[in-house]
């Protein structure tokens, strides 16, 4: 969906792998982190990252929780955890699309 929208996208498959690419140089805008991962969860890797783990440069970027939890509770932990907001699986096209721009303030191409 990301690369309908011309976002150019990095998978991770668990949280240390989230935290190896964004200790790179690469460019990111902002992350999509998805709460029940292996190795490590995407509430470990937000606290992580916004320690400075992933590099100082990144401590403060903008993070989006993904989660089948839709509970207001869960939105609470994310945003305890760190994470800037939060979207519900399944994603919705339209929403993932106004999130982007919220937070990058970059027109989404569709």
């Amino acid at each position: 969906m990301l690369n309908q929208f011309n976002i150019e996208t990095h998978v991770a498959e668990h949280g240390k792998a989230a935290l190896e690419a964004l200790k790179s140089e690469r460019k990111f805008d902002f992350v999509l982190m998805d709460c029940q991962m292996p190795e490590m969860d995407g509430y470990e890797a937000t606290q992580r990252i916004r320690s400075g783990e992933a590099g100082e440069h990144r401590s403060d970027i903008v993070i989006i929780a993904m989660t089948a939890n839709a509970m207001t509770k869960d939105k609470e932990e994310c945003l305890i955890a760190g994470m800037n907001d939060f979207l519900t699986k399944p994603v919705n096209r339209e929403l993932i699309k106004q999130k982007s721009y919220e937070w990058t303030q970059k027109e989404v191409v569709t």
